[in-house]
């Protein structure tokens, strides 16, 4: 992992962050954590994948393995 992703994944630590997943579900939660790995720890999550159908899923833990994209809120 690069310097810079490091350096705004920190910069969002405790913001609610957008992650796109393998497969095309999309999650939305408070970034609590993550490692050099790309692994994320996510609170207060949400399964946005279908927009009419939102899913609670609370603390959650993401494999960096099935991470596409991290969307950081705008500035």
């Amino acid at each position: 992992m690069s310097e810079m992703t490091t350096e705004i994944l920190e910069q969002n630590l405790s913001k609610i962050v957008l992650v796109r997943l393998k497969g095309g579900k999309s999650l939305r939660g408070r970034l609590k954590g993550f490692d050099q790995h790309l692994n994320l720890v996510l609170e207060e999550t949400e399964d946005t994948t279908v927009v009419e159908d939102q899913k609670k899923l609370g603390l959650i833990i993401v494999r960096g393995d099935n991470v596409v994209l991290i969307s950081p809120p705008p500035r």
